[in-house]
């Protein structure tokens, strides 16, 4: 008889590490799958998955979330938690992709590490069976981490896993996968519970801003989310870079639409300018560069243009009270009048 095959969805997080090693003591060979998001926290450089899967020894297959995924988390059928996270929609996105996979590799069977009850919107009983419904995957979807506590699966039923060595937790508390993660001698678990950017409010609230005000957003849109300061002007979105590594980003992701702005003399960010280049709007971007400067007072010269900062507006600086009505997410609602222009 060939050995029997499963994928197993990796993040890269202690419980679907606990469970990956379960099902490879059990003798069966063991393909991980991960697909990499734009919202992902695991690590600066590169994904936890990578980590975990060598750690374990087994083979991973990465895809990247692409436009389907963004459609998505625009508007996700089941809702969001507690800031834009649509937990419920999103697993049933990483399932169908999972689910095509097993199927190009003949696998036998899926698992994952969830566990009954450990999060309150995607990991409750019905909760599990609506994803698995939605994912066309209905009692084929293995948890080893809390399966005697669910029905049987198919793998189950077909003897391609053995349910007396399979676990029964359930809940928050992690101390039962501490244990039998130093029982099974795994110390590097890389990627911690809740790496998702969608969980986090300042975050959601820059996502929910991109969706007002832009209708199709791109992954590129979604990536420069993470780099500096956000503000908003109207139709205008200003963002502001925080170090140096940051303004390089914003430098080389400038499009041939966008203004960016510098100060010539002093040290501070680089800033870009996206939509109308109303002049208002040149003014403020100007203001929130020289805010973020080392000026301290006077009127301040801010380099700025397309290709080239080749253009000179010289501005004052702006109250901070003033600079945090502009602000991406700020809790009140901005009202129409700008900070002072020069």
């Amino acid at each position: 008889m060939s050995k029997v095959k499963a994928v197993s969805l990796l993040s890269g997080g202690l419980d679907s590490i606990l469970a990956t090693e379960m099902i490879v003591k059990q003798g069966i060979e063991v393909i991980a799958f991960n697909v990499r998001t734009p919202f992902c926290l695991c690590k600066k450089d590169g994904c936890a998955a990578v980590d975990a899967a060598k750690q374990l020894n087994v083979p991973l297959k990465m895809i990247a979330a692409g436009s389907d995924y963004l459609r998505m988390l625009r508007n996700p059928k089941h809702g969001y938690g507690r800031n834009m996270n649509p937990c419920i929609d999103c697993r049933i996105f990483l399932f169908k992709q999972a689910k095509k996979y097993a199927r190009e590799i003949g696998a036998g069977f899926l698992f994952t590490g969830e566990v009954l009850d450990e999060r309150p919107m995607s990991q409750h009983f019905s909760a599990l069976k609506l994803i698995e419904k939605e994912a066309g995957l209905e009692g084929k979807i293995l948890r080893p981490l809390s399966a005697r506590l669910l029905p049987e699966t198919e793998a189950e039923k077909k003897g391609l896993v053995d349910r007396t060595k399979l676990l029964d937790i359930q809940g928050r508390s992690r101390k039962p996968q501490f244990k039998l993660a130093e029982e099974f001698n795994l110390k590097d678990f890389p990627c911690p519970s809740g790496g998702c950017l969608l969980t986090y409010e300042e975050y959601a609230k820059k996502i929910r801003d991109l969706f007002i005000y832009k209708k199709h957003i791109s992954l590129a849109d979604v990536s420069l989310l993470r780099v500096g300061r956000h503000f908003r002007f109207g139709k205008n979105k200003i963002i502001v870079g925080r170090d140096e590594s940051e303004n390089k980003i914003l430098t080389a992701r400038q499009t041939k639409n966008e203004f960016s702005f510098e100060l010539p003399d002093i040290v501070g960010p680089v800033t870009l300018l996206q939509g109308p280049k109303i002049k208002k709007a040149v003014e403020i971007a100007a203001q929130l560069t020289a805010f973020y400067s080392d000026a301290k007072i006077g009127e301040i010269r801010v380099n700025y243009g397309r290709e080239k900062r080749d253009r000179l507006i010289v501005v004052s600086l702006p109250d901070k009270p003033e600079v945090d009505k502009l602000r991406v997410g700020r809790e009140e609602k901005p009202k129409k009048k700008s900070i002072r222009t020069s």
